[in-house]
């Protein structure tokens, strides 16, 4: 290993600048449908069920935070975009009977009219991102997603979410899921940003608390996905491959991993349990999840331990590389900085598309393009982060680490 990181490389920047810049380019301008909400995308690109696509709540959320990252660094075009995703929002996604926000809508309404934790995580992401920026229905919405969360969702007796309700709120009895809680505890601290109000992050703590510090601990810092409403481990639970995948899934460790390094960083260091935690998730996903043979992340694992679903897909690669990069940052290792690389350069070969452009997002065990789980390429929220995290300090949200650093700029200039 040399003795620079690439961390520090101002190449190594500018290669993952110019691909933050293929996937604007891939995503941003097309991705708008007329009709409301966005598009995705085939393998080749076209668009997919182009007449009247079903719209989950969690890909316009996902664009529209995206499209602030762009704003912020000067993207022309990114504001249109945040406009359009969160009118498509708060006029069609949000129930304005029952309140909260449906899970999936087209051009006729809702579709699947669920409210989901998953979802209203990613409302309260895009809210928290839109405040930045200074959109004018950021502070509704903010405030109804937040209210909405805190009165249906949120069970104190344990610091979680439940997973999710009918249309008029009746209880979906039976699970709670990690990946929810995982995903607003990623929202709650660029809430807490946004806004300075430290209820997110107490809220992003006890999260974190519950399901690494405890219930991941408890199974040698293996994420249990699927619990019971008391937080008992369902091991054989199975359900949705995308969402709630039997098993466990290294990518969501490799997640974890950068999200409590993060919360560590925004709550002063007080929470000592972080860094030895965040290690050991990354380690141990390094360990059962990565293949030796062809690279890649195992999609899952069986609580052997073995590999379940042997497809490689895009985000956990995604998770890891930015994973390594805070861990980097904050407990310099060799094989930290080794397994950085490692990631990118699987990356670089097989998951990012010379031809088309955008990203693989599913290969097959020995790397080849397959759609099994995912259809195409529909989403630029992971990819885009991927890039764009390593470039700034591991203290805080990519948004608030953008700014931050303008300040630092405009400060300097001035």
């Amino acid at each position: 290993m040399s003795a620079t990181s690439w961390l520090d490389l101002p190449t190594h920047h500018d290669w993952l600048k110019a691909e933050a810049g293929k996937l604007f380019d891939y995503f941003q301008f097309r991705s708008i449908n007329p009709n409301g909400g966005f598009f995705e995308f085939g393998p080749d690109g076209a668009v997919l069920n182009a007449d009247n696509p079903v719209r989950p709540v969690h890909l316009a959320a996902r664009m529209v935070h995206c499209m602030v990252i762009g704003h912020l660094l000067g993207r022309p075009g990114c504001a249109d975009l945040i406009d359009h995703g969160m009118r498509f929002i708060w006029e069609r996604h949000r129930d304005p009977e029952h309140g909260g926000y449906f899970w999936s809508v087209d051009d006729n309404g809702p579709v699947d009219a669920s409210k989901q934790g998953y979802g209203h995580a990613f409302v309260l992401l895009a809210a928290s991102s839109a405040l930045l920026v200074g959109h004018p229905l950021a502070d509704p919405m903010l405030e109804d997603v937040t209210t909405i969360l805190e009165t249906k969702f949120w069970e104190e007796s344990h610091g979680a979410i439940a997973e999710e309700f009918a249309a008029d709120w009746t209880p979906v009895a039976g699970y709670r899921g990690q990946n929810s809680n995982m995903h607003l505890t990623e929202a709650l601290m660029a809430a807490y940003e946004a806004t300075e109000d430290d209820g997110y992050l107490k809220m992003a703590e006890r999260i974190a608390d519950l399901i690494i510090n405890r219930k991941a601990r408890d199974v040698g810092f293996v994420v249990g996905e699927h619990f019971d409403e008391n937080w008992t481990l369902l091991k054989d639970y199975k359900g949705n491959e995308m969402f709630r995948p039997s098993g466990t899934t290294p990518g969501h460790a490799l997640e974890w991993a950068r999200l409590i390094l993060q919360l560590y960083a925004l709550g002063d260091r007080k929470l000592d349990w972080i860094p030895e935690a965040a290690q050991a998730l990354f380690a141990q996903a390094m360990a059962l999840g990565w293949d030796g043979k062809h690279g890649g992340f195992f999609y899952t694992l069986d609580w052997e331990g073995q590999p379940a679903k042997r497809m490689k897909l895009w985000w956990p690669m995604c998770e890891g590389a930015a994973a390594a990069a805070y861990l980097t940052r904050h407990v310099p290792s060799d094989m930290h900085e080794d397994c950085y690389r490692l990631i990118w350069n699987k990356i670089a070969m097989h998951h990012l598309d010379h031809i088309r452009g955008g990203w693989h997002e599913e290969l097959t065990e020995t790397l080849q393009p397959a759609h099994e789980i995912f259809p195409g390429k529909g989403d630029i929220y992971h990819a885009l982060q991927a890039c764009l995290i390593p470039l700034y300090p591991a203290e805080g949200s990519l948004t608030r680490m953008i700014l931050d650093e303008q300040a630092g700029l405009t400060a300097t200039e001035e």
